[in-house]
């Protein structure tokens, strides 16, 4: 039977030939920690990191490369970001629509550190309206957090406009781009971004266990760090540096996945992230038109005139989302995601909460008409329409 992935939206597969190759050849042939030494593949491993931040800034448009951290993942990116600004009874502003990466620390900042944390519930067509943002503002409001794109329904929120009403208020904004970065271009320069955190290991088509958080230069002065030790560099001071990024980057890197990263950028950068955004809209707009075609079959989201990635959601009538999803696999090799997809509130704003969620096809960047043809087939006669 053959495999047809469609849970890019949980991490991209396969990934470009070149990822593979540039992790084996550094277990294999480099296999030495970042940063600790002199010698030939010492110098080799750093320029290699080198030149993985440098791809992130240049695919992000970021000012520099010392504005990328790198990190264990998204969720490591979000809990850097979350910990390190907010403070004792601040005020957060974020969305019903987020990732329990957001929820969570959250949750344990309200607990430990007494912030007041506010709601947005979106339109009905899945946007945050920015006014409803700016009428939230209040003077002890530190943070807005809220998703560049939905992981349940491809959403994509107006970052631009929520963050030019933060920027007017003075007020700090992290968005979360793991279902956009890699999917969609994004460009810092023009963005009023304070924060963006990402997996490596999604649109940006790297391996797992690799994450970026840009900080835009003068945010980091007002952030606390968590994780503190060796760098490499100022060996001789018990301080944690506070030159950028080695304020945020203690310990080892993961080198061997940010070899990997470093290969999936640079396709990205040859292939473009356009030429990418184009395939994967027509790719899910054949999705969305078919699913919709299917009796029984109802779809979330891509409402017309309203901006997606290629992830999307949907029920089948008469079955769990987790049984349809095992049958989709056992019988016919469509590999979907089902469930709450750890983005609770959104279902209940679906009203797909009670029902144990939804199935989930995300397509990526080497999903293939055909992967989505077959997909449609196999969700047809499994409702037998």
């Amino acid at each position: 039977m053959t495999r047809i992935y469609l849970d890019n939206a949980a991490t991209s597969y396969p990934k470009p030939e070149s990822v593979y190759t540039a992790v084996d050849d550094y277990q294999r042939h480099i296999g030495v920690a970042v940063g600790r030494g002199a010698y030939r593949e010492a110098t080799t491993a750093q320029r290699m990191l080198d030149q993985c931040r440098q791809s992130a800034a240049r695919l992000l448009h970021a000012e520099s490369p010392d504005r990328i951290v790198f990190t264990l993942n998204g969720t490591d990116s979000l809990n850097m970001a979350l910990m390190g600004v907010c403070r004792h009874r601040d005020h957060v502003i974020t969305t019903e629509l987020e990732h329990n990466s957001v929820l969570r620390p959250l949750r344990w900042l309200k607990d430990y550190r007494d912030i007041d944390i506010t709601f947005l519930r979106p339109e009905t067509n899945g946007q945050i309206d920015p006014n409803q943002v700016r009428s939230q503002i209040r003077p002890t409001t530190r943070l807005i957090a809220v998703q560049h794109a939905s992981n349940v329904t491809g959403v994509v929120q107006p970052i631009d406009e929520i963050c030019a009403v933060a920027r007017q208020a003075n007020v700090l904004t992290l968005v979360d781009a793991a279902q956009s970065a890699g999917h969609l271009p994004i460009d810092l320069g023009q963005l009023p971004i304070d924060l963006l955190a990402c997996p490596g290991h999604k649109g940006l088509l790297g391996p797992l266990g690799t994450g970026l958080l840009y900080i835009r230069p003068g945010v980091e002065q007002g952030m606390t760090n968590y994780r503190l030790g060796g760098t490499g560099t100022q060996s001789e001071d018990d301080r944690q540096p506070d030159a950028m990024p080695d304020r945020f980057e203690a310990g080892n890197h993961n080198a061997p996945g940010l070899a990997g990263l470093a290969a999936g950028l640079a396709y990205l950068e040859e292939r473009t992230v356009t030429a990418l955004q184009q395939a994967e809209a027509e790719l899910t707009e054949r999705l969305v038109q078919g699913l919709r075609e299917i009796a029984g079959v109802t779809v979330y989201g891509h409402q017309l005139a309203v901006p997606s990635v290629g992830v999307v959601s949907f029920n089948i009538a008469g079955f769990a989302p987790h049984e349809a999803a095992s049958i989709l696999d056992d019988s016919f090799g469509i590999q979907a995601r089902a469930g709450l997809h750890c983005a609770p509130g959104a279902h209940r704003f679906l009203g797909t909460f009670d029902n144990g969620g939804t199935i989930r096809f995300s397509v990526g960047a080497f999903t293939s008409i055909n992967d989505i043809e077959q997909a449609l087939a196999s969700v047809r006669e499994l409702t037998g329409a």
